[in-house]
C-alpha cells in the first residue's frame, strides 16, 4: 500500500512537472539523447524533460519498479567512445593555448638575452639603417621617382587604345618602360653613396613590385584588346582570373569595360591594391571595418617593434660571435653558431611572415575595401617543396601562374622546363634585392633559390606525409642562417676588414 501511494505521488508530480514545463527539441548528444540524460532533471537549457508522457507508460507492477530502481541510470556512466584530442579522428582545431605558449616561450628567451647581453635595443640605430642624414634621404626619393615609369605605362595605354601606337610599337615601349623600371634603382643604389642598405633594399622591393604590376597591366590590355577586335560580348573581368562574382550589396553596381579603365584612378588603384595581377573589376567589400582596421594597425606597430626588438638583442649579438669562427673556418663553432643563429632568424620570419602578409596587405585591403583577401594557404602542412613556394605566397604565385607559367606553356614548354625557368626568375629577383643593397655580387641567394630543384625531387621522390613536411621546416630553419651568415660575413670583411689593413 505505502509503494502504491509513493507511485501515485510520483505520477501526479510528473504529470505538474509536464503540464508547467516548455516544449524543446531533442537534440542528439554523444550517441544519447538530451532527454536520455536527464529522465528526472533538467536540460542544459534549463527546461524540464521528460522521455515521456507518465500517462503513456505501460502499466508495470511493483516488483518491476523496484528492479528499475536498482539499475543504474545512464546519468551514472563516465564513458563514451571518443578519441584523444591530438588525434586527427577528433576533429579538434582550437590550439590557441599553444600559440600562447610559444609567446611565453618568447617572453622568457628575450628575458634571458636581457641578462646575458644587457639591453641592447636602440631605436637611434634603427631609424640610421634607413637613413643616414635626415636631409638628405635618397631611398625616398627613388621611390617618388617612381610615379614616372607609372605615368609612362598610362600614356602607352592609352595610345594603344585609341589606336596611335600599333602592337609592336607598344610592346616596344612597354618593354624600354619595364627594362628601366629595373635598371634605373640598381644604377642610383650603386651610384649613390649616402644610400643605406636598408633603403635600398626598401627601395628596390618597391620597385620590383611595381614591375612585376605593370607587366601585368600590360598584358590584361593586351588581351581585352584582342578580345575587342574578336568583337566580344562582354569584357567585364580579366579573361585569365576568375574572381568572386559581384553582389549588389557591395556597392558597385557597374563593370568597366575596356577602354574605359585606362584611367589614371584605375591604375594608381592597381598599384596600391595588395595584388599583382590586374583586374579590370576587381572583388570590393562593401565598407570599411574600423574595428578590423585598427586591430590591423595594431599588429603592425607592434611586430615592427618586437622584429627590430629581437634583431637587435638576439640575432646581432650571435652574428656577431660568429665572425671570428667564419674567419677562422673552426668548423665545430661554425656549426654551434649556425645552430644558435637558426632559432631566432626562423622566429623572425615567421614573425615577418604574419606582419607582413597578414596585418600589413590586410590592412591595405580593408582600406581600399579589396575583397581577394587570399595571400597565403596552409603552407605550413607543405609536405613537398613546391607545395610550400605554390602557398607562402599567393600574390607572387598567381603573378608567376598567369603571366609567366602558363604563357611558356602555351609556347610549347615542357611542364619541368617551366617550373626550372619560375624558379630561375625567382632566384634572379632574390639576388637582386639581395647583392644590390649590399653593393657586392654574391651568389648565395641564387644558389640558395636553384637548390629548391633538387631538394624539390628529392622530397617528392623519397618523402611523404610527416616526413616531408619535416623536411620543409627544415630547409627554412636551416637554410635560411646559412644564406644570412654568408653575406653577413662577406659584408664584414669587405666592410670592415679592408679598413683594418
Amino acid at each position: 500500500g505505502d509503494i502504491m501511494e509513493e507511485t501515485g505521488a510520483l505520477i501526479r508530480k510528473r504529470r505538474a512537472t509536464i503540464s508547467t514545463g516548455k516544449c524543446v527539441p531533442l537534440k542528439q548528444v554523444n550517441g544519447r539523447s538530451e532527454v536520455d540524460e536527464s529522465v528526472n532533471g533538467r536540460s542544459d537549457s534549463g527546461n524540464i524533460v521528460t522521455k515521456r508522457n507518465v500517462s503513456d507508460l505501460p502499466s508495470t507492477t511493483s516488483k518491476e519498479r523496484k528492479k528499475r530502481i536498482n539499475v543504474p541510470s545512464d546519468r551514472q556512466s563516465c564513458h563514451r567512445l571518443q578519441e584523444s584530442l591530438l588525434s586527427s579522428a577528433s576533429g579538434y582545431r582550437n590550439y590557441r593555448g599553444v600559440l600562447n605558449w610559444c609567446v611565453v616561450m618568447l617572453c622568457l628567451t628575450t628575458v634571458f638575452c636581457f641578462s646575458r647581453y644587457g639591453i641592447l635595443v636602440d631605436p637611434i640605430q634603427v631609424v640610421s639603417l634607413f637613413i643616414k642624414d635626415p636631409y638628405n634621404m635618397p631611398a625616398a626619393c627613388l621611390v617618388i621617382v617612381s610615379n614616372v615609369f607609372i605615368v609612362a605605362a598610362l600614356y602607352t595605354e592609352r595610345r594603344l587604345s585609341v589606336g596611335c601606337f600599333s602592337e609592336r610599337v607598344g610592346l616596344l615601349v612597354h618593354s624600354i618602360n619595364l627594362s628601366v623600371t629595373l635598371c634605373f634603382p640598381v644604377t642610383i643604389v650603386l651610384m649613390v653613396k649616402s644610400i643605406t642598405p636598408v633603403g635600398g633594399a626598401s627601395a628596390l622591393g618597391v620597385y620590383t613590385v611595381l614591375f612585376l604590376k605593370l607587366y601585368s597591366y600590360k598584358d590584361v590590355n593586351k588581351w581585352c584588346r584582342e578580345m575587342s577586335h574578336a568583337k566580344a560580348r562582354s569584357l567585364a573581368r580579366s579573361l585569365s582570373c576568375s574572381s568572386i562574382p559581384r553582389s549588389r550589396e557591395s556597392g558597385q553596381d557597374y563593370q568597366v569595360s575596356y577602354p574605359g579603365n585606362v584611367t589614371l584612378r584605375d591604375l594608381y588603384y592597381f598599384v596600391f591594391a595588395p595584388t599583382l595581377c590586374y583586374e579590370l573589376n576587381f572583388p570590393r567589400s562593401p565598407r570599411i571595418r574600423m574595428s578590423f582596421l585598427l586591430r590591423r594597425l595594431f599588429e603592425m606597430l607592434f611586430f615592427t617593434q618586437l622584429l627590430v626588438g629581437l634583431t637587435q638583442q638576439w640575432m646581432i649579438p650571435i652574428i656577431q660571435s660568429s665572425m671570428k669562427p667564419l674567419e677562422d673556418m673552426d668548423l665545430p663553432m661554425m656549426m654551434e653558431r649556425l645552430l644558435r643563429l637558426a632559432v631566432p632568424n626562423h622566429l623572425l620570419w615567421l614573425i615577418f611572415f604574419y606582419w607582413f602578409f597578414h596585418s600589413s596587405l590586410n590592412f591595405i585591403a580593408e582600406l581600399l575595401q579589396f575583397g581577394d583577401r587570399e595571400f597565403y594557404r596552409d603552407w605550413w602542412n607543405s609536405e613537398t617543396i613546391t607545395y610550400f613556394w605554390q602557398n607562402w605566397n599567393i600574390p607572387v604565385h598567381k603573378w608567376c601562374l598567369r603571366h609567366f607559367y602558363k604563357p611558356l606553356l602555351k609556347s610549347g614548354v615542357s611542364k619541368w622546363l617551366g617550373q626550372s625557368a619560375v624558379f630561375l626568375a625567382s632566384a634572379f629577383f632574390h639576388e637582386y634585392l639581395v647583392s644590390v643593397p649590399l653593393k657586392m655580387l654574391r651568389p648565395w641567394a641564387f644558389m640558395g633559390m636553384m637548390a629548391q630543384l633538387p631538394l624539390a625531387w628529392f622530397v617528392a621522390r623519397f618523402l611523404r606525409g610527416n616526413y616531408g613536411n619535416a623536411a620543409v621546416w627544415l630547409s627554412l630553419i636551416i637554410g635560411q642562417p646559412i644564406a644570412v651568415l654568408m653575406y653577413v660575413h662577406d659584408y664584414y670583411v669587405l666592410h670592415y676588414r679592408e679598413g683594418e689593413y
